[in-house]
């Protein structure tokens, strides 16, 4: 079953108590904490034992659930020193997760450099080796996203299929495959069966020559309903996480955009 959920992204200026109610207001099930960004809600690697055991509790109480931890980790860095602090990083996160009932955190390939794919593979394959046994010993499964440079489902395919661990599995950025001219369907046949969790939030081509805008789901040019409807018939069991940025202490309505996801979520979801 497909579930709604939601990052503090979204919300960044808002309380646990906050974020609870206003899950709750528009039928959201389960929160994705971004850590390393300062959130009002506290979530970060540091978080004391006492207080992850406290936020754990809150969210069970009011029958939610964290989703997932997501961490700006990126293992395709060349750098031996940056690539340390991302396995750091995402060793981190793993604890996090599994101390506050979350089964996944996310990470990312980030910038590869250059020269063939097949070596990008082989050396980003080898980093995520490196948390395995962390992440099976605490019962969590790494995700590695299409984002950044690793867009393209087969590449990501590619290093999950290399490193052939149980604890390794894909977030299917569902905006990002296609601004590289995937159609679901094929991004389907590619990663579905490897996909645990997925991120939304709809854009637009609204400005010839620019970037891809957010808007709100249903409002922009990307297929939202056929990579649902796929996911939904072959038994995906998972949350549609919303992935829009606000900044802490920025204006922006996270309440509107809750809201706004929410609606359009049930929209394209209550003919399946």
């Amino acid at each position: 079953m497909i579930r709604l959920g939601t990052m503090t992204s979204v919300c960044p200026d808002w309380s646990i108590e906050q974020i609870i109610a206003g899950m709750q207001r528009h039928g959201f099930e389960g929160l994705e904490p971004r850590a390393g960004w300062g959130h009002a809600s506290g979530f970060e690697l540091d978080m004391p034992a006492a207080a992850r055991d406290v936020a754990r509790a809150k969210i069970e109480d009011a029958g939610l659930k964290i989703s997932c931890v997501a961490t700006g980790a990126k293992f395709a860095a060349e750098d031996p020193a940056d690539l340390d602090k991302s396995i750091a990083e995402a060793n981190a996160a793993i604890d996090l997760a599994a101390d506050l009932g979350a089964g996944l955190i996310r990470t990312f390939g980030g910038a590869r450099g250059k020269g063939e794919i097949f070596w990008m593979v082989n050396r980003t394959a080898e980093a995520y080796k490196r948390v395995m046994d962390h992440a099976a010993e605490r019962g969590v499964i790494v995700m590695m996203e299409t984002h950044d440079e690793w867009c393209v489902s087969t590449q990501v395919r590619a290093v999950v299929e290399k490193v052939n661990h149980p604890n390794l599995g894909i977030l299917w950025d569902l905006m990002h495959p296609q601004r590289h001219m995937e159609r679901p369907e094929e991004t389907m046949q590619t990663i579905g069966a490897m996909t645990k969790h997925l991120h939304a939030h709809d854009g637009r081509y609204d400005t010839e020559n620019g970037k891809i805008t957010t808007v709100a789901l249903g409002e922009g040019d990307l297929d939202y309903v056929t990579p649902l409807k796929l996911l939904h018939d072959a038994g995906f069991d998972g949350f549609f996480s919303v992935e829009v940025i606000h900044k802490p202490g920025s204006d922006h309505d996270a309440d509107g955009t809750l809201k706004a996801y929410g609606d359009g979520f049930r929209k394209i979801v209550e003919n399946f």
